[in-house]
Formats: C-alpha cells, sequence, structure tokens
C-alpha cells in the first residue's frame, strides 16, 4: 500500500494539470480524409469504405490541429480520419444511438459538426455564437436516445463596446435532422459550472454540475438526483467532494459516471493522521435511472475518469500517470500497471476484452484488462490534448 498523499499537493497538482491540459488551440483545417480504409469484410456492403455494422465498434478521439480519427477496435488500426472545420477546442465528442453520427466540438467550444463516421461527410453543423453573444460550451454534449436530439450547455457572454455581461447558461436543444447552419429549437435556463452531461432512456438530460441534476428537454423541468458540493453530510467528518467532471464515458455499458474526491475525518477536522483520503463515484444507469453513490478506494490514485468494466459493475479502471484496476465493493485494488506519459482518458469495448487509455498526448494505449499489461499502441498523428475517447457501436 502507497503512502497516503498530502490533501493540499494532491489537490492543487490535478488542478493545475487539468488547467494546463485545456491551454492552446490548433491550425484550421476543413474536409476530409480517408487513412488505412478497412477490407471488404462480412456486413461491409451496405457501408461506404468497408465498414461493418451488426454492433461492430469503433473508438473515437479527436487530435490537434483539429481531426477526428475512428479507430477499428478489431484490428487497433486508424481506419479513417475526417480533418473538423475550425480551431481546436477541447475534443468533446457525442454519439449517436445507431453509431453512425459524431458530434464534434470545435471552433475553440463555440460551434459543432456532426460527422458520419463512415466517409467524414458533414451532416450537421451549428455556429452557437451570434451578433454579440458569444457562446461557449465546455464539454456539454449528449445525443437524446432517440437520436433526434442533440444537447449542448451554452455559456453565452455578451460583448458590450465597454465591458462583457455574463448571461444567464442554458441548455440549447437541437433537431438533428436539421442539417447545417442549424439553431436550437429550445432552450431553458440552467445552473452555472455544468461539463458532463447525458441523455438517459426516460428522456431526461442528466446535468453534471456542482450537484446532479436532471432536466427534462421538452418543458424544462429539472429535478435533483444527488447533491454532492451541498450534501447534507456532517462537515465536522466530512469535506464537500472534489468532482472531476473532465469527459463524458460509459456508452458501453449505458451508464453516467463521475468520479470524485473526499475526505472522511476519523479524529478532529483537519487531522490528517486520522483521516480517509477517499475516491468516490456517482453512477447513474441510464435505461433506469437507478443512482449509486459510493466512496471506498484510497485515494493514492490520480485519475481523471472511471470506467466500468461491463463483465462486474463493481470494478472500475482509471488512468493518469498509471493505469489502474479497482473493486468499488470492497476497496480493494486490483491491479496497477506504469504507463509511459500521462493518459486523461479511457474507455473500454462492450464485451470487456480491451482497454483503452488516450489523451494528453499523441499516443492511444491498448491493454488487456486482466493483466493490466499493454496488447496494442498506436501512434497518433496530432496531440490528442483534452480529446474525449468515445465507443461507437455501428448498427
Amino acid at each position: 500500500m502507497m503512502k497516503k498523499p498530502m490533501f493540499s499537493k494532491l489537490t492543487g497538482a490535478i488542478r493545475n494539470t487539468a488547467l494546463t491540459a485545456v491551454i492552446g488551440a490548433g491550425a484550421l483545417l476543413t474536409g476530409c480524409a480517408a487513412t488505412q480504409p478497412g477490407s471488404n469484410q462480412q456486413g461491409a456492403e451496405s457501408l461506404p469504405n468497408g465498414m461493418k455494422g451488426d454492433g461492430h465498434e469503433y473508438m473515437l478521439t479527436v487530435t490537434r490541429p483539429n481531426q477526428l480519427h475512428v479507430i477499428d477496435t478489431e484490428t487497433d488500426q486508424v481506419l479513417r480520419s475526417c480533418d473538423v472545420p475550425g480551431t481546436f477546442g477541447n475534443g468533446s465528442i457525442a454519439i449517436s444511438p445507431d453509431g453512425r453520427t459524431a458530434y464534434v466540438l470545435t471552433g475553440m467550444y463555440e460551434n459543432i459538426y456532426g460527422f458520419d463516421i463512415t466517409n467524414c461527410e458533414i451532416t450537421f453543423s451549428t455556429h452557437q455564437s451570434y451578433d454579440n453573444v458569444q457562446v461557449k460550451s465546455f464539454i456539454s454534449m449528449a445525443v437524446s436516445a432517440d437520436g433526434k436530439e442533440l444537447y449542448t450547455v451554452q455559456n453565452p457572454v455578451r460583448k458590450h463596446s465597454d465591458r462583457f455581461e455574463t448571461m444567464q447558461p442554458r441548455l440549447a436543444v437541437f433537431d438533428t435532422s436539421g442539417g447545417l447552419k442549424t439553431q436550437p429549437v429550445r432552450t431553458f435556463p440552467v445552473d452555472r459550472r455544468i461539463t458532463k452531461i447525458a441523455a438517459m432512456d426516460n428522456g431526461e438530460v442528466v446535468l453534471g454540475g456542482g450537484d446532479l441534476k436532471a432536466i427534462n428537454p421538452e418543458n424544462g423541468e429539472t429535478r435533483l438526483i444527488t447533491a454532492l458540493q451541498n450534501w447534507d453530510r456532517a462537515p465536522d467528518k466530512w469535506v464537500p467532494p472534489d468532482a472531476f467532471a473532465m469527459h463524458t464515458m460509459g456508452e458501453h455499458v449505458g451508464e453516467f459516471i463521475m468520479p470524485y474526491f473526499t475526505i472522511r475525518w476519523n479524529g478532529e477536522p483537519g487531522d490528517e493522521s486520522k483521516a480517509d483520503f477517499l475516491w468516490g463515484h456517482v453512477r447513474i444507469d441510464l435505461k433506469t435511472g437507478d443512482v449509486e453513490m459510493i466512496e471506498t478506494v484510497p485515494f493514492e490514485f490520480i485519475v481523471f475518469n472511471w470506467v466500468t468494466d461491463p463483465n462486474d459493475k463493481n470494478v472500475v479502471y482509471g488512468s493518469f500517470n498509471q493505469l489502474s484496476k479497482h473493486n468499488f465493493k470492497t476497496g480493494e485494488t486490483l491491479g496497477i500497471h506504469a504507463l509511459d506519459h500521462t493518459y486523461y482518458n479511457i474507455n473500454m469495448t462492450t464485451d470487456g476484452k480491451k482497454v483503452y487509455v488516450a489523451g494528453a498526448g499523441n499516443t492511444v494505449s491498448i491493454h488487456n484488462p486482466e493483466t493490466l499489461e499493454r496488447i496494442g499502441y498506436l501512434k497518433m498523428p496530432g496531440d490528442m490534448s483534452t480529446s474525449d475517447l468515445r465507443l461507437a457501436v455501428l448498427k
């Protein structure tokens, strides 16, 4: 067991790393480029460029200067690279339920383009800023369970000649069949500081902010799912959680998961010698709406995300400078594997046979979930920085 780190040093290091990761932008690119086309295999005859349907899986990410990449999880090769218009933002991706359309946030967090991943065709676009109002969406994108609507949380600022006017954040609802230059069909006010969002099967949208809420995108009605920063635990026993809301994932098992860090004081508040430094998470089943909130894993590993093992929901994986495996039911660490550099993001295939780690650099590292040993390695054409790593299951 590793020595417990000091609270102030660790949280400061994590925050500094996260802030460093979001600085910068890439060059302007437009168009489409295909690389390493796949062979004409079973199911490919109905899809362009040799891609397979019938549940075949592709891992998607974005690299600088601004390209969306489609990785075949069977061959672990980059099948195609799509040039994304505009300047790199943070590399957020949302996937349509049929796996065919990838929505990419670009233009320094302002514009969204929808790509047909089989041929790089742009089928949807929206420029959220207008007139003297600049609109930014930070990470937050989701597609409805039926694929008919795209959701973003907009953070508008009106630019006056002598000042900036911070406006009310809002959930924007887009019709995904709207084509190019689409505008929202509805908007509703929401809280500040919302990043990770997800669409539930019941039609609600999960809002990952200071607390977790759900909003009805038809009428704007909002309900509390669970409190985080405003939880009602005794302040002399618990430190309010610091949530890690960097990326959206969980599509391989149909969940939304929000990791957080907290401290349990077993003695006097501030007495770190008797305290437990803990990782926890809020996990929402997007189909049933069931909510799990638990903290058991010792805070000895820095991670930006948890990803759930599809064969055992008690087992999660995390990555940063190490790939680690944990059982949240028992609090046991099941494995640790050193990585060649820092990786911000992590995801898995739906059968649980491969773990992918990416972000923070230009490589994707592929691992055996049983041993955590590396079984594949991809060098990408550019830095992924804070980009998503999303699984598209092509129907």
